[in-house]
């Protein structure tokens, strides 16, 4: 098992700046790639930005260039740096890990962008 929590939610203004982390333990051995995905109430769960053990990244178009995931492998944790936030990024935040073929699920952490 994988337990993943999710830090670093809040309320900010449109413009602000928010940094996520999702710290992972357990059987970590073999996690293949890492992710964080969002959910706006009324939506489907969707992509934000993933990251793969070579470091190789995936964003979601509607966050390119605002959003920055990494992550510190020493720590085993995963950041989302997201900047110049926009009301429409107001969401529940989680963060996945992929271990083929099972995926875990952190509890989420509340994103709230204002006007």
């Amino acid at each position: 098992q994988v337990q993943l929590v999710e830090s670093g939610g809040g309320l900010v203004q449109a413009g602000g700046s928010l940094r996520l982390s999702c710290a992972a333990s357990g059987s970590i051995f073999g996690i293949n790639a890492m992710g964080w995905y969002r959910q706006a109430p009324g939506k489907q769960r969707e992509l934000v930005a993933t990251i793969t053990n070579g470091a190789s990244t995936n964003y979601a178009y509607s966050v390119k260039g605002r959003f920055t995931i990494s992550r510190d492998n020493a720590k085993n944790t995963v950041y989302l740096q997201m900047n110049s936030l926009k009301p429409e990024d107001t969401a529940v935040y989680y963060c996945n890990a992929v271990r083929f073929p099972t995926t875990y699920w952190g509890q989420g952490t509340q994103v709230t962008v204002s006007s």
